[in-house]
């Protein structure tokens, strides 16, 4: 299937604007949020304009065609990452709170919640939750806090100079003590694609639990959660042509069943006494009070907008461009590119540091030029001192970018060097 990237740009009203006293606008940070095409903004409007209302209680025809279109997100979902059905996707409002739902559900049934069918949940001192040093802080800091309330220890994977996942200590760090094992699909630093099914395979040998924060590799199509194997996957909707304000949490319905609930609330009960409450099934139980109801609707679109396009052949134009990228930056002396180098196992997400020159300055240089990239830690400050930087410059692409936007960003990183004096 043909990839026409300048039909596809036409979808994008952003892309057509000014910045900087006029410059055209080329936008690489996808991998911060992603831009929205008019077919998911028109579908907000059409919400908010003829269909608003809450869901589920109501009992009027507004009620009832907001209800329709928010479940009906659901199934777009469930079909995307290929779920067994749509129970098993709870909506929450981005990827960082469907992994505290999971850490604080696993403290609830820690602390005694859930009784019997959440006993596999249940940690203890010298049980240990394994991760890697190539997360986001959002995969870091929930297990953080979760061994300090159970007294679990925090172990993880490091990583090799060229930016891939030392397995060498698989055994050792995946053992019987494991109880849980979280770690990302795609790293948002180095663009590494991690070989999930290959941890999952060890992680459940020894009992162990798997969750996947999703959130750059669902974007352009990679999660089948059958394929991954996992048992919880995490996501969110901005970064991939979706609004902002709602994630989701993918799991085993077992296992959604044996979590206690994460908040209390309306909606996710099913009876409520003074004494006690019970509580909906899932995936109802994990979504408490009014949820982003027109936010999930505008990421039901966005499932559309992606499939329509046809993800192999988006897979495919991304490639291109990053191989692309990777040659280009590849002769620009004195840059070093961390993560891997070739584009292999490895996502559109290119991070890289400039010697003499700051990140925040190269990225100050390149948005006077109208490029837009991210600078700094990118939420993965034990990431880059592992790699023995303090922070780096990260271009990302995706699927309205083009040869030239890349071009661009090139020539601007040369100009940034001139400036400073250190070409």
């Amino acid at each position: 299937m043909s990839f026409d990237v300048a039909r596809v740009r036409k979808d994008f009203p952003i892309l057509d604007r000014t910045v900087r006293g006029g410059r055209p606008l080329v936008y690489l940070d996808s991998a911060n949020t992603s831009q929205k095409p008019r077919q998911v903004i028109d579908v907000l409007d059409d919400f908010y304009a003829r269909h608003n209302a809450n869901i589920h209680r109501a009992t009027h025809e507004l009620g009832e065609e907001a209800t329709e279109a928010y479940e009906g997100a659901r199934i777009k979902v469930a079909q995307f990452i290929g779920a067994a059905d749509e129970t098993e996707v709870v909506f929450t409002k981005n990827v960082s709170e469907a992994i505290n739902l999971v850490a604080y559900s696993i403290g609830n049934a820690t602390a005694g919640a859930g009784g019997s069918a959440a006993e596999r949940l249940r940690l203890a001192a010298g049980d240990e939750i394994v991760i890697t040093e190539m997360e986001h802080h959002s995969n870091i800091v929930p297990w953080q806090l979760l061994c300090e309330r159970t007294g679990a220890t925090l172990r993880w994977f490091g990583v090799t100079p060229d930016g891939r996942l030392d397995l060498s200590r698989l055994d050792e760090l995946i053992n019987a003590r494991t109880r849980l094992v979280a770690l990302a699909h795609q790293s948002n630093v180095l663009g590494t694609i991690n070989p999930v099914a290959d941890i999952v395979a060890r992680a459940h040998a020894v009992g162990a639990l798997v969750l996947v924060d999703a959130a750059q590799s669902a974007p352009h199509g990679l999660v089948d959660v059958g394929a991954l194997g996992a048992d919880l996957v995490g996501f969110t909707s901005h970064k991939m042509c979706g609004p902002t304000g709602v994630g989701v949490l993918w799991g085993r319905r077992e296992l959604l069943e044996q979590m206690p609930p994460f908040l209390g609330g309306g909606e996710m009960i099913e009876t409520v006494w003074m004494e006690r409450s019970t509580f909906a099934p899932p995936p109802h139980k994990f979504e408490a009070g009014t949820m982003p109801i027109a936010q999930a609707v505008g990421l039901g679109a966005a499932v559309d907008y992606l499939a329509d396009l046809g993800l192999p052949a988006v897979r495919a134009h991304e490639h291109d461009l990053l191989r692309h990228v990777l040659s280009a930056l590849g002769e620009v002396d004195g840059l070093r590119i961390l993560g891997p180098i070739e584009a292999v196992d490895r996502g559109a997400a290119i991070s890289f540091v400039l010697d003499g020159i700051h990140p925040h300055d190269v990225s100050q240089v390149l948005d006077d030029r109208g490029v837009a990239v991210r600078a700094g830690h990118h939420c993965a400050w034990p990431l880059h001192r592992a790699l023995g930087v303090q922070a780096s410059t990260r271009a990302s692409l995706y699927l309205y970018n083009t040869q030239d936007e890349v071009d661009a960003l090139i020539d601007g990183i040369r100009q940034t060097q001139r400036f400073f004096g250190t070409a």
